[in-house]
């Protein structure tokens, strides 16, 4: 069990200090659970050649190998995302994060405690449920069998990938679904902009996890776009540019 086809460089944190006016805009893009910076980085690049300052952050128990998952407690992927949010604040007066996937839902969470800090949020297939299954059930299920494989690789465009792991940790996805019942129960908490991208074809999340999140957010400004040309990992498949382009309007318009 390893990571699949990583591309060299790409699956490490990065960042990027931005130039001219975006400057002091920062901008923290999260990846999605058994994968890695590689699925942020295009559009991190793309951001940063704007101007404004990002940051890609490798989260904990990922980009080695699939076992370190079994090692990981839900509460170290927001704690990542703090501290990376800590240092976009040392030089940077206003803050938007991107989520994808489990880093949409990580990113839901962080917007429940920190909305007066974020000027706001984007989520590519973000992450809120799984249906019928709840963290009990996936407690069970994880003692059972400890790992299945991953459909990390969910992508259109073909000869793509993101870098991620060929196998899940089932207590991982434990670890997940108590992040998540948290975040559900206090998503009217969260009072930022939020721009959340919806790919019709996605095979590894079904659309109610965008239909719980767009009526439970309590933000006045919410905005969905669909995607009709890319699986879950839209952020690399034939519709990244309509994610790149919407969402530096986004952070144009919320950044005056």
């Amino acid at each position: 069990m390893a990571v699949i086809g990583a591309p060299n460089g790409l699956i490490n944190d990065w960042s990027a200090i931005g130039s001219g006016v975006n400057k002091e805009i920062g901008v923290l893009l999260i990846h999605g659970y058994t994968g890695s910076p590689s699925a942020m980085r295009p559009w991190a690049e793309y951001l940063n050649q704007k101007g404004y300052t990002v940051r890609v952050p490798l989260l904990p128990g990922h980009g080695r190998k699939p076992e370190d998952l079994n090692e990981i407690n839900w509460q170290q992927w927001p704690e990542k995302v703090e501290s990376e949010m800590a240092e976009l604040l040392r030089n940077c007066t206003k803050i938007f994060i991107c989520g994808f996937s489990m880093g949409g839902g990580t990113t839901l969470y962080i917007a429940t405690k920190y909305s007066s800090k974020l000027s706001g949020i984007i989520l590519v297939n973000p992450m809120i449920h799984i249906p019928f299954v709840g963290p009990k059930l996936a407690f069970l299920f994880s003692c059972i069998k400890k790992f299945r494989n991953s459909s990390g690789d969910d992508i259109k465009r073909p000869g793509v990938t993101q870098g991620g792991y060929n196998s899940m940790s089932t207590k991982g996805i434990y670890q997940i679904l108590q992040m998540l019942k948290y975040t559900r129960a206090h998503l009217h908490n969260i009072n930022v902009p939020m721009q959340l991208f919806h790919s019709v074809d996605d095979h590894t999340l079904p659309v109610s996890n965008t239909e719980i999140i767009m009526k439970g957010v309590g933000s006045r400004t919410k905005q969905r776009i669909e995607l009709t040309n890319s699986f879950h990992v839209a952020t690399l498949d034939y519709d990244a540019e309509v994610i790149f382009e919407n969402s530096r309007i986004f952070i144009e318009s919320h950044s005056a």
